[in-house]
């Protein structure tokens, strides 16, 4: 039993550890060896651009807006004639149309005297002159209101001298609108805009239609006060914003209907569905570089090649749009344009998009 201890066991130790280190080093250095010359004779995936076929589809041109219920701006009265303000015609809180008298100005007109008849006798010596006056004569000119709505201020009284174009009064229109402001991409959609959009109030009526709709630029307001430089402003651009999506200044506006219970401040979201197409061949917005009348896509042949394929394009709905013409139906054209402005966040998930 001795031996055994002291000489057989240990031995086997010695033998148990010698075989463990010998697998240790062929995993760490004989397996790795194999995988890499394998890995580098048949490569185990090959990647090649994603495709998409030209297909038939409907398309609706429907921008979703975010936008905020408005009073619509009052509009400002001004004298049309100098004088004396004689006969006020209205007060404030009076309901007025366009052309309701607000009151009179007396204007003073000067009138010179008729000149004497000539003498019969053309030999006649002529009668001296005789100095005569001007004669004043006073002309009532009323000043009336420019459009309907409540009459909020008048800034006049009675025997007060006013002038040509003096702001004398001040009419709200009493309406609501409601506004939106525009991306480039919703710009570019919105080139042939309706008349109506359909506007839906959080918490509020059901949706309603808004008519009236327009599309423009606000006045410009008058310059703000300079600031003070913000030294810990960095001036940073984000990389993963879609130029697309940048504001524009311009707005959407349209009226409220008289008979729907809304109120100035409160958002809202306008639907503005600028045409809609049927049955058209469609391609992906990814597919195509440019999105306004003419574009280009990569038709993928039979062979794998990419070629360079200019196309006229119609509606879109922000996800397809519709090609009028330089496309077959089932043809294969890359599913991601290359160079095209679509942004793509390196950070979402396959499929997820931007």
């Amino acid at each position: 039993m001795g031996v055994f201890r002291t000489i057989v066991f240990p031995a086997l130790r010695l033998v148990v550890w010698a075989a463990i280190a010998v697998a240790l080093l062929w995993l760490a250095f004989g397996r790795a060896a194999g995988v890499r010359e394998g890995a580098a004779a048949s490569p185990s995936a090959v990647l090649e651009p994603a495709s998409a076929p030209v297909v038939r589809g409907d398309v609706v041109n429907t921008v979703s807006l975010t936008g905020t219920v408005g009073a619509d701006p009052s509009s400002t009265v001004k004298s049309t004639a100098a004088g004396e303000v004689g006969r006020l015609r209205a007060e404030v809180g009076d309901a007025v149309e366009e052309g309701t008298p607000l009151f009179t100005v007396l204007v003073p007109v000067e009138e010179q005297a008729a000149a004497p008849a000539p003498a019969a006798d053309p030999s006649a010596p002529a009668a001296p002159a005789v100095p005569t006056a001007p004669r004043t004569r006073t002309v009532t000119v009323t000043v009336t209101a420019t459009g309907p709505g409540t009459l909020t201020a008048l800034d006049v009284l009675p025997q007060q001298e006013v002038t040509v174009g003096q702001a004398v009064a001040t009419v709200s229109p009493g309406t609501l609108s409601v506004s939106a402001p525009l991306t480039q991409e919703q710009q570019f959609r919105l080139l042939a805009p309706p008349t109506t959009a359909q506007v839906t109030v959080p918490g509020g009526p059901g949706t309603f239609e808004c008519t009236d709709l327009r599309t423009g630029t606000p006045e410009a307001s008058a310059p703000a006060a300079p600031q003070p430089a913000d030294p810990y402003a960095g001036g940073y651009v984000d990389p993963y914003a879609d130029p697309a999506q940048a504001a524009t200044g311009a707005t959407v506006s349209c009226r409220v209907p008289d008979d729907v219970l809304v109120f100035p401040g409160l958002s809202a979201t306008v639907d503005v569905t600028a045409g809609t197409a049927t049955g058209v061949l469609t391609v992906p917005v990814t597919a195509v570089r440019g999105r306004v009348d003419d574009g280009t896509v990569w038709v993928v042949d039979g062979t794998g090649a990419q070629v360079e394929t200019p196309v006229t394009l119609g509606l879109t709905d922000g996800t397809v749009v519709e090609v009028t013409g330089g496309l077959t139906e089932g043809a294969q054209v890359l599913q991601f344009a290359p160079g095209s402005d679509q942004v793509t966040d390196p950070f979402a998930a396959p499929g997820t998009g931007f």
